[in-house]
């Protein structure tokens, strides 16, 4: 098979992995851990500069970084000093796009909010706050530290200091929730007017405390309701469904998740933190990953590991990732990425078409209505 070395490569972020919280939520199968000490946070830093510059001379990377994400864990934990000395070192060791986007996460208690303003003026320009619930009984079951009025006061100091892109957190299927309940929620959260709502369904996800002890959830066509319920709210009050669980105003759709999604390439530094890098097309796709746990992470113990994506996974890399988002994609942009032709995503991609999951129109493919509720259904047909 031919490499495919035309330039451009795929658009390229930086993702930022902090993974302290105060405490552990019963749901999170992320690389979380609950505070138990002061946080290093001149070490960590320390280490995280360290790690993309290491990232940066491996990969021999001289393209701009388009995008910023710094999740975790609770990032705005940190202090904005910290995260500061954090943007400045990125600065000096890696080539910045002029319209960068830069996204922290952050909870909604008072020690966080307040923190706000110097997080903006420091250039952080989108704030994700996760909110989860507006309802105080379903905020105490999901672990959280904040109430609802804390979460209400949040979202106004992010508008007050100075963000107009802020995105909001909410769940939907929670124990012992109604269809009024859910729906209060998206009401309240539109009432706030973010730019961005992420709106996704409680799972049971492994290794979690609600896995090894469930709680009793709505049943299956009560949840569906919520979804489909929330999804109309949504609509009408101006938030386009661009993504499975995303939703966005005019304009304000997160690039960083849509890179992803469009099997763009990211940096990943921070424990646990994952990366995606395009050496050449299409043999040599690298995914990383670095150390889960924050103490081998910080002392360097078997820092990273790399992996080559197969040349025959990546027709279901691609579609996994691509869709997820409503927009679909060319075969222009699947050449792009990948280095592969169509023939590659054959005879997969005529088989859903023909079966009413995949439409294609004006060179698009994309999901159908019926489609988008199969997608395990799809990626099937693509496993190699």
């Amino acid at each position: 098979m031919n490499r495919l070395l035309t330039q451009p490569l795929p658009t390229l972020g930086l993702y930022i992995h902090i993974p302290w919280c105060i405490q552990k939520c019963p749901y999170c199968d992320f690389n979380s851990h609950a505070m138990k000490e002061p946080l290093p946070e001149t070490v960590y830093i320390d280490t995280l500069l360290n790690d993309l510059q290491r990232d940066i001379e491996e990969w021999e990377i001289n393209r701009p970084i388009e995008t910023i994400f710094i999740g975790g864990g609770t990032p705005s934990l940190f202090s904005a000093q910290a995260m500061e000395r954090l943007l400045n070192g990125i600065q000096k060791q890696a080539l910045l796009a002029e319209n960068l986007e830069i996204t922290l996460e952050a909870n909604p208690g008072t020690f966080e909010s307040d923190k706000f303003a110097d997080f903006r003026r420091i250039g952080i320009n989108r704030l994700s706050i996760g909110i989860q619930s507006f309802n105080d009984r379903h905020l105490k079951t999901l672990g959280r530290v904040h109430n609802s009025a804390e979460a209400m006061r949040a979202v106004e100091m992010a508008f007050r200091s100075g963000f107009d892109n802020i995105n909001l957190d909410l769940m939907f299927g929670l124990p012992g929730q109604s269809l009024h309940e859910a729906i209060e929620d998206v009401e309240t959260a539109v009432k706030l007017s973010p730019a961005h709502i992420s709106y996704y369904q409680l799972t049971l996800e492994p290794n979690t405390w609600f896995h090894k002890f469930p709680p009793s959830l709505p049943q299956d066509e009560d949840i569906y309701r919520f979804q489909q319920a929330g999804q109309r709210l949504l609509s009408e009050q101006g938030y386009r469904q661009y993504e499975i669980s995303a939703y966005a105003q005019q304009g304000k759709i997160c690039r960083h998740n849509q890179n992803y999604w469009r099997f763009g390439d990211y940096l990943g530094i921070g424990a646990g933190a994952h990366g995606k890098i395009s050496l050449a097309l299409p043999d040599n796709i690298i995914r990383t990953m670095k150390s889960k746990r924050p103490e081998h992470y910080l002392q360097q113990q078997d820092s990273k590991s790399s992996v080559k994506i197969d040349i025959a996974q990546l027709p279901l890399e691609f579609v996994m990732n691509h869709l997820r988002l409503k927009s679909g994609f060319t075969a222009k942009h699947y050449r792009a990425v990948t280095g592969l032709g169509m023939e590659t995503l054959e005879p997969a991609l005529s088989e859903c078409v023909n079966a009413g999951l995949l439409i294609y129109d004006n060179e698009i493919y994309r999901c159908s209505e019926r489609g988008w509720n199969f997608l395990d259904s799809i990626l099937e047909k693509f496993i190699a």
